[in-house]
């Protein structure tokens, strides 16, 4: 058992937040790396590179994702597939005095043209392999040579049109900035209530009766005094009901309290029933709602009869009369409830 309760609840408010600030930090750690190891600024904003730049020197500067503007392209004849489906048209063209391929969108080409006099065109310069060498070697039959003396006027390193995906690559970053948006909030927000704990939910529920700031105080001294029940993270003073565990922070004035029941988690792995654990479940005025997870059968027993004891008004139990009748007494939504709340303050 804790012997000093001195300022408690702002420490355990402090130590939640505290806990919760690792997932934000990593994860924006974790997009910073993606960001520099996959070059996604440059598939935000593709570099621009003009016709004086072979595509093998764009690559060793590691610049993956370019716009450039291409000039007398000739249709080889030959097209890369996807199964069934056309992906692209092979082109080539001359760029820095060497014989360039650049690999078109269907819909850039107009499925084939014979030749496309200008062209100013978004990809990824890519490094021929695969399906690359094989249309490669069909050209080097065609044209009667072998694969390596074509090799040799051909730059191994061609720019791949449908490879820049733009719909995925709007999703991707619309996710990207998405998230990392959230996750920044997410730690400015922990770090103001490390800093300021009465910004925190726990005690912001409170403005629906009164100054959150008043009240915390209040349920601070009381619990310091020693609580009149007490629990591992549950605790009863003399008007407050206060929950500290690592799964949130709670603070209801007892008289306000509605409703308290409990209900039972069987925790098992495949067919194996290991524990169970309670949740207390409390509803208290202007749409406060509590719930206290993974604690024994005992301590929420003897929680709910001290507290039906300290208000002979509590609804104990579940059971749908009580359900309708919290429900009956229930008036506005909650957001209303916090904002008239906020525009009497």
């Amino acid at each position: 058992m804790i012997d000093n309760y001195e300022h408690y609840i702002t420490k355990n408010i402090k130590a939640f937040y505290k806990r919760r600030l690792f997932s934000p930090i990593v994860y924006i750690i974790l997009l910073t790396v993606l960001w520099f190891a996959f070059s996604l600024g440059d598939i935000l904003s593709p570099i621009h590179i003009d016709d004086s730049v072979s595509f093998e020197a764009a690559y060793k500067d590691s610049d993956r994702y370019v716009k450039t503007t291409l000039k007398k392209l000739y249709f080889t004849g030959y097209t890369m597939k996807d199964g069934n489906d056309i992906k692209g048209y092979y082109y080539y063209c001359m760029r820095d005095k060497h014989c360039s391929i650049v690999l078109l969108a269907p819909s850039t080409c107009e499925e084939g043209l014979p030749s496309i006099d200008k062209l100013t065109v978004v990809g990824k310069i890519v490094k021929g392999k695969g399906t690359y060498t094989q249309f490669v070697n069909k050209l080097s039959k065609d044209l009667s040579w072998d694969s390596k003396g074509l090799s040799d006027t051909i730059t191994g390193y061609y720019l791949n049109e449908p490879e820049y995906h733009l719909k995925t690559t709007i999703f991707m970053f619309v996710f990207y900035f998405g998230t990392l948006i959230y996750a920044v909030i997410s730690l400015i927000f922990y770090i103001l209530c490390i800093r300021f704990p009465v910004l925190a939910p726990a005690c912001q529920n409170l403005v629906v009766f009164g100054n959150p700031h008043k009240l915390l105080a209040e349920a601070e001294e009381e619990l310091a005094t020693l609580p009149q029940l007490a629990t591992e993270d549950m605790f009863i003073t003399e008007h407050y009901f206060i929950m500290t565990s690592p799964y949130g922070n709670a603070i209801v004035p007892i008289k306000e309290i509605l409703w308290i029941y409990k209900y039972s988690t069987l925790h098992k792995i495949l067919w194996y029933h290991f524990s169970i654990s309670y949740t207390l479940h409390i509803s208290a005025n202007k749409h406060l709602y509590i719930h206290c997870p993974k604690n024994t059968k005992s301590d929420i027993d003897g929680i709910i009869d001290y507290l039906a004891e300290a208000n002979h008004d509590i609804l104990v139990g579940f059971s749908e009369e009580n359900r309708l009748k919290v429900q009956a007494v229930q008036g506005k939504p909650l957001h209303v409830e916090r904002l008239l709340a906020w525009k009497k303050k």
